[in-house]
């Protein structure tokens, strides 16, 4: 897969994230938050797992050590199993302009973890892409009306939690990924994850699970559902840990800038909010800086 490709797969993957976020503010309003952490995870890995079966890469199980298999672990501990609870749970409170913006951060966390670790450049041009990325983020989710940075919440503080895992898993899924196929690592990572999810649901006994409860909300929310667990969360992710593999996780994060313009232009589209402006100087500024942001 070339590096072209790659880009203009990871900006149809930030589309899906964007309108994911949509869909798991609807599904947590209509489920339990737990539930709809477990399903969308366990459809997720089982679509995964199909696509290993499928493809059926080479590899020799036998050969991993003990610590790459602890590596794995801790990826699927950091970028599924809390990753989820901290997202699910942060939607029912946090605001949408909130969320985004604190989305909106992981590309900045993503490349100081990578100088940090692996020593990558933090070149002036990358750092104006940085920039002009984060402003224009800030350009789109801070026009609105009712924007406010004032009014923190416990949701917010789970959504930051929630991106903070996903990018600290990320880092150790660039060093898994100069050994490992990316399909087996998404297979193993959200396998156990989907695994760790559905044992503290069963646990949790705030969740009901009985046939009135479940079908209380109606056909459309499962629908929902399997569409967020196979295209966004399945496929989608595995095109990410390719791009991990391949373009690095600092240059590959800045794409996440992309998530709140694509969520802002869904929410244009199906809750008719009004389009300014603003809304064009954050594009331009989102472009720009992906372009700056990602040169070699």
């Amino acid at each position: 897969m070339n590096s072209v490709r790659t880009q203009l797969l990871l900006i149809g993957t930030m589309a899906m994230w964007g309108l994911n976020i949509s869909a798991i503010k609807v599904l947590t309003g209509a489920m339990h938050p737990m539930l709809v952490a477990s399903l969308r995870m366990a459809i997720a890995a089982v679509v995964i797992n199909i696509t290993l079966f499928w493809l059926k890469p080479p590899i020799i199980l036998g050969k991993v050590p003990l610590a790459q298999w602890a590596r794995f672990v801790l990826c699927a501990v950091l970028m599924v199993y809390a990753n989820q609870i901290f997202f699910t749970y942060g939607m029912v409170g946090a605001s949408a302009t909130n969320s985004s913006l604190i989305m909106a951060l992981s590309p900045l966390v993503a490349s100081v973890l990578a100088a940090i670790i692996f020593r990558e450049a933090l070149t002036r041009i990358r750092l104006l892409g940085i920039a002009l990325g984060f402003g224009g983020v800030f350009a789109v989710v801070i026009s609105g009306e009712s924007a406010s940075l004032s009014a923190t919440s416990w949701g917010d503080a789970l959504i930051f939690c929630a991106m903070f895992s996903f990018v600290v898993g990320g880092v150790f899924i660039q060093s898994l990924a100069r050994q490992f196929h990316a399909l087996f690592i998404s297979s193993f990572i959200y396998t156990v994850g989907a695994v760790l999810l559905c044992i503290h649901m069963l646990l949790d006994d705030s969740v009901v699970l009985n046939a009135e409860t479940l079908l209380a909300s109606g056909l459309w929310p499962w629908l929902l559902l399997a569409f967020a667990g196979i295209v966004p969360t399945a496929l989608c992710n595995m095109l990410w840990n390719k791009a991990i593999a391949e373009l690095g996780v600092a240059r590959t994060s800045v794409f996440q800038y992309w998530i709140p313009v694509f969520g802002v232009t869904f929410a244009l589209l199906w809750l008719g909010e009004p389009f300014t402006m603003w809304h064009v100087v954050g594009m331009v500024g989102i472009l720009l800086g992906t372009y700056l942001g990602t040169r070699r």
